[in-house]
């Protein structure tokens, strides 16, 4: 496959790994880069509602976007595929999915929840493995944020699965002591990289002042090894 992946997650839920999957996907095409956005399993909708791929489609512009599955209650994937009678999204229909989009400059690929949610069958884990992909961790700015940073960094590196780097999903504009702190805290704990964060509140603005911002908030260095064409 020619199109370069990256996967996103999260140390858990609503850290902002859709609003920052949207980042990536403007940075990206900024760059000049076409970009292609899956999310594998969306839960919490149901049929016909805008989902977290409308949210990246009207701040970033993209339009080329996948979901595979979708569950009306919000839960894990598996157990609310399990609750409405669905059967299971399985690893090699959704590594086949994302495949249909080599032709695209990125793939961007939206996991649910944390690292090990099991989306199906499998598990974001399970599918960076099998693809060979780099995944990105989306932490949030406060208090619990150094030990879900770790215990999430720990779990790839043991996987053998690169991490490749660390996003501050939503930093706030009166950061208070832990989350100043945890800046400097991140990347010593975890020795990955800080390579992005998020103002708060960034998922409401339009998307001229969202695209126009966006490659502002990661490090060039990073953007230009994971995001160009």
């Amino acid at each position: 496959m020619t199109a370069t992946l990256l996967f996103v997650t999260g140390t858990s839920t609503d850290v902002g790994k859709t609003i920052v999957t949207a980042a990536l996907a403007a940075t990206a095409r900024a760059a000049g880069a076409e970009v292609a956005v899956v999310k594998p399993a969306q839960t919490g909708m149901a049929p016909g509602e805008p989902g977290d791929l409308a949210d990246i489609t009207r701040l970033s512009g993209v339009t080329r976007t996948l979901e595979f599955a979708r569950y009306p209650d919000p839960l894990a994937p598996d157990t609310a595929a399990r609750r409405c009678g669905q059967p299971l999204l399985t690893l090699a229909e959704t590594v086949a999915g994302i495949e249909s989009c080599a032709d695209a400059d990125l793939i961007l690929v939206e996991g649910a929840g944390g690292l090990l949610v099991r989306m199906g069958e499998f598990t974001l884990l399970d599918l960076a493995q099998k693809m060979s992909a780099p995944v990105l961790l989306v932490a949030a700015a406060g208090l619990g944020t150094l030990n879900h940073s770790e215990l999430t960094t720990r779990t790839l590196a043991a996987a053998g699965v690169d991490c490749a780097g660390l996003v501050i999903g939503s930093w706030p504009a009166a950061p208070d002591l832990a989350s100043e702190c945890n800046r400097t805290d991140l990347p010593a704990v975890t020795g990955v990289d800080l390579v992005g964060s998020l103002p708060a509140g960034s998922g409401a603005w339009d998307r001229p002042e969202f695209t126009s911002a966006a490659p502002g908030w990661f490090d060039a260095d990073w953007t230009d090894r994971y995001l160009r064409p």
